[in-house]
């Protein structure tokens, strides 16, 4: 089941300037957003509205300008979304998710030493959790 709080490809690109920016009102998220595509700044501002009903986002009023900011943090929706598209897609199967993303795109050595870094994390704690549920 998909989060009602679940952002949109376009309401991601606008959860990532106001992320980055920390707040921004409607013609500066416009602004930003059609350096790379084609949009109204009303269809901007629609999504905002809707983003705001969804709880993604709110705002404050300074003189005749709405300035927006995210109630989600980045992080918590990266996992999300991540958790969303494993279960969705490969039934919860992460070697099967890491795999077809390497096969998308090949990594980087440094992103291969992270990798290398978060398993050793993981094994360590699949270690604990077992060692835990042998003591109880």
């Amino acid at each position: 089941m998909v989060d009602h709080r679940t952002p949109t490809e376009r309401e991601l690109e606008i959860l990532k300037i106001l992320w980055a920016r920390g707040e921004a009102t409607v013609r500066e998220v416009y602004e930003e957003m059609s350096r790379s595509a084609p949009i109204v700044q009303n269809t901007v501002q629609a999504f905002l509205r809707t983003m705001e009903e969804k709880q993604l986002v709110t705002h404050r009023v300074a003189g005749r300008s709405f300035i927006y900011r995210p109630l989600v943090k980045r992080d918590q929706t990266n996992r999300n979304l991540a958790t969303n598209l494993l279960d969705r897609v490969f039934d919860g199967a992460i070697d099967q998710m890491v795999q077809s993303v390497i096969s998308a795109q090949q990594p980087t050595t440094a992103e291969i030493a992270r990798l290398e870094e978060l398993l050793q994390m993981a094994k360590q704690n699949a270690n604990q959790n077992s060692q835990k549920g042998e003591r109880s």
